[in-house]
């Protein structure tokens, strides 16, 4: 009846490139003791009543290694900026120079490049755990056609390729673990 199935996998590669995605952008914000405006994505400032990103009340850029600075378009903000970048827990320290705002990025010490590493580890394992969720989902998508027909060797083929998409996104997820953990235990 139903020999005519066929698994989506192009909705499966999609929604696994987009846990991928989200894994990259949780790295990103992770300090690693090099300057990057990326680093400044969660912090929200309160500006005319509302949260916003900093990237929308000034223009963020990285003139050397260890500084970011941003532009604040008005002047009025820049004590907000300032105060949301102090309590955002990033550890840094802002200086104000007119209307723009220096960061200079210190140097990281041991414990907190351990400490780190460890918050790595826990975005990198949910992000494993995202993909066997789609796994699962696309087993049961496959349990479902068995029931309604799928001859057997289509179910194993199916399930192959489910695991077979599964384990190329584990690897590139322990790969990007270990890039972002080396960068981050790099003096």
């Amino acid at each position: 009846m139903s020999d005519d199935f066929e698994l989506d996998t192009e909705d499966l590669t999609r929604r696994m490139d987009g846990a991928m995605a989200n894994l990259r952008t949780e790295f990103a914000s992770l300090r690693t003791g090099r300057a990057s405006a990326s680093m400044l994505e969660p912090v929200m400032v309160d500006a005319y009543g509302s949260p916003t990103p900093i990237n929308q009340v000034g223009t963020v850029n990285v003139p050397e290694s260890r500084m970011v600075t941003i532009n604040v378009w008005d002047k009025g903000l820049v004590g907000k900026v300032e105060k949301a970048i102090r309590e955002s827990g990033l550890g840094i320290n802002p200086q104000l120079n007119g209307t723009i705002i220096m960061l200079p990025i210190p140097e990281l010490n041991e414990e907190r490049r351990r400490d780190l590493t460890k918050v790595a580890g826990q975005y990198a394992e949910h992000c494993r755990v995202a993909i066997r969720n789609l796994r699962r989902d696309g087993m049961d998508q496959i349990k479902k056609a068995k029931a309604d027909g799928l001859s057997e060797d289509d179910q194993k083929f199916w399930e192959s390729e489910v695991q077979a998409m599964t384990d190329s996104y584990i690897k590139k997820i322990d790969a990007a673990l270990e890039t972002k953990q080396e960068e981050i235990m790099q003096v």
